[in-house]
């Protein structure tokens, strides 16, 4: 019994040791956002241009973080939200061309002209790139939604790098074709424009990030883009559009409205300027979630030899972040002339209202 009792003994220590240690494990332990800082981004891998900047640089504010991405590292982005869309890379002057055809094998050289690609000082439409004038990117894109029947998925054309009116040779173009995964993700079939057979890469969604993204050169899944949750605005090179034809340039500013964050922009005064700014002022915005809020409106840009150009200090931004987080941001410089360095801009923001 002495025996029995001494088992029975041990098994409720053991029991209450286990319960006292699960009632004892460390919270999970959540960051607050950051009160602001002041950073350099870093838009340059080497000694290129600074109005050609290498990088796209993500900045997440309430985590005092920037993350550089070779704009070149990547081509194609596919969305993980509930519609099959798919954008190209912009940040690389990308186009493409439809061919009606559902056979790549069958597509060649033959069937279209590398000059019709060729988009940027006054060629191209808004046909062949994603339209940098609708609010959000996923509105109106060169490569039609996904469609559910894989025959009704015709062959495109794409020129992965362009933007000044210019198409790599023949040899570098690629032919592509998306089809559905199910409901989970995409196939895309692709190969050179000069092969006549075609590889397969599967990109499966992913709740977390707005896009999955691929590259053509690699033949692989690449990461384009911070985690939906962990950016806020993007700097960088991007095709855009001016007057009425599409256009690409530096210095373009996006936020990242898929992922809920909007935007306002501030017109300085004599009463009211970034410094002054503060949580009392946030009822009379009117935020946005135009995805170029800020765009290039920020600064002024050189002339045509890369002369002048300046922060504009008369405007400063107000964001809100996915998580309700405002902060207001303004630019300190980014070219010579303002005292900066052209593809390192340098941007000030404070937490206005913690979410």
């Amino acid at each position: 019994m002495n025996k029995l009792n001494s088992l029975i003994a041990i098994a409720f220590l053991a029991v209450t040791f286990t319960a006292c240690k699960k009632n004892t494990e460390e919270p999970i332990f959540v960051a607050p956002p950051s009160d602001g800082s002041t950073l350099t981004l870093n838009g340059l891998i080497g000694a290129e241009a600074g109005s050609a900047a290498g990088n796209s640089v993500y900045v997440d504010f309430s985590a005092d973080k920037q993350t550089a991405i070779e704009r070149d590292s990547w081509d194609l982005g596919f969305y993980s939200g509930t519609d099959f869309k798919v954008i190209l890379n912009s940040s690389n002057g990308a186009s493409v061309s439809v061919i009606n055809k559902t056979d790549l094998n069958a597509v060649t050289i033959a069937d279209f002209d590398p000059n019709a690609l060729k988009v940027g000082q006054g060629l191209g439409n808004f046909s062949i790139v994603d339209d940098g004038r609708e609010a959000n990117i996923l509105n109106k894109t060169a490569i039609a939604a996904i469609s559910s029947t894989d025959a009704e998925n015709k062959v495109y054309i794409i020129n992965r790098k362009g933007g000044a009116a210019t198409v790599l040779a023949n040899e570098e173009l690629y032919k592509i074709r998306i089809i559905r995964k199910g409901t989970t993700g995409y196939t895309l079939q692709y190969a050179k424009v000069t092969e006549i057979t075609f590889k397969t890469l599967d990109v499966i969604k992913n709740a977390e990030a707005n896009f999955q993204f691929a590259s053509l050169v690699k033949g692989t899944a690449v990461t384009a883009e911070p985690a939906k949750a962990s950016w806020d605005i993007v700097w960088g090179y991007s095709m855009y559009w001016t007057s009425t034809f599409p256009y690409a340039f530096s210095d373009m500013v996006f936020i990242n409205n898929i992922a809920g964050v909007s935007a306002a922009s501030v017109a300085v005064t004599d009463t009211k300027n970034y410094t002054t700014f503060s949580e009392s002022d946030i009822a009379s915005i009117t935020f946005l979630a135009n995805r170029d809020v800020i765009g290039s409106k920020w600064r002024t840009s050189p002339n045509s030899q890369g002369v002048g150009g300046a922060v504009d200090s008369k405007v400063f931004y107000v964001i809100k972040d996915g998580s309700g987080n405002v902060y207001k941001l303004k630019f300190v410089s980014y070219i010579s002339a303002d005292g900066g360095t052209r593809g390192k801009p340098v941007i000030e923001y404070k937490l206005v209202k913690k979410g």
